[in-house]
Parts: C-alpha cells; sequence; structure tokens
C-alpha cells in the first residue's frame, strides 16, 4: 500500500474531498489503495486511476484546483508543487483518490 506522508494543509485538503488527485514523484505504485499520514493521522483511500508522465503534463488547466485547491491559476498550483519537488524532471505519477464514502477516512 502506498504511504503518502503530507503536511497538515494537503492532509485536510484530502479529508474534506477538496483535493482528489495527488502527485508524487516517479512511477506508479501497484496497488489499489493510498496510505495518507500526517503525524498519527491517517486515511486509507481508493485510488481510482493512475497517470505517469511529466508534471507539466499531468497538471492542467481542467484538473490543477483538484491537485491543489488553493491555487488560483494553473501556474500557481505547478510553483505550489516545485517547492516540494524542486527539479521537476523526469516521471511523476497522479493519483485519482475517492474522497466519496466516509469508510476510507480513518483518521486514528
Amino acid at each position: 500500500m502506498p504511504l503518502f506522508k503530507t503536511k497538515r494543509e494537503v492532509f485536510n485538503w484530502i479529508k474534506t474531498g477538496q483535493k482528489t488527485i495527488d502527485i508524487r514523484k516517479g512511477e506508479a505504485w501497484k496497488r489499489d489503495t493510498a496510505v495518507v499520514q500526517c503525524g498519527l493521522d491517517l486515511l486509507r483511500l481508493p485510488i481510482t486511476k493512475k497517470e505517469t508522465g511529466k508534471l507539466t503534463e499531468l497538471v492542467r488547466q481542467d484538473n490543477y484546483k483538484t491537485i491543489i485547491p488553493t491555487a488560483t491559476s494553473l501556474e500557481k498550483a505547478l510553483e505550489y508543487l516545485r517547492q516540494f519537488y524542486g527539479e521537476t524532471d523526469g516521471a511523476f505519477t497522479a493519483y485519482h483518490l475517492s474522497c466519496d464514502s466516509d469508510e476510507h477516512l480513518n483518521s486514528e
């Protein structure tokens, strides 16, 4: 099961369903469930789709708000992600998370 460690802001976006796509550097994990962790809090969410490619291919005009909900533009969303990854060359994976059901929200 992929473990996605996040900061509190990102964890809360996912928990409230504002963020439904999580971008991670590297090739896709083969599992169908993601564990999102912030401190001791965990969310277990089904992965409904995976896309692998360059960061600029994955973050697009039609989806940037589901990746970075507070971004006011595509460029602002990319800037936010560059803060974490610095180097944006290479493969990234977009994990589409199903946040529809409370049964998957297992905060502990």
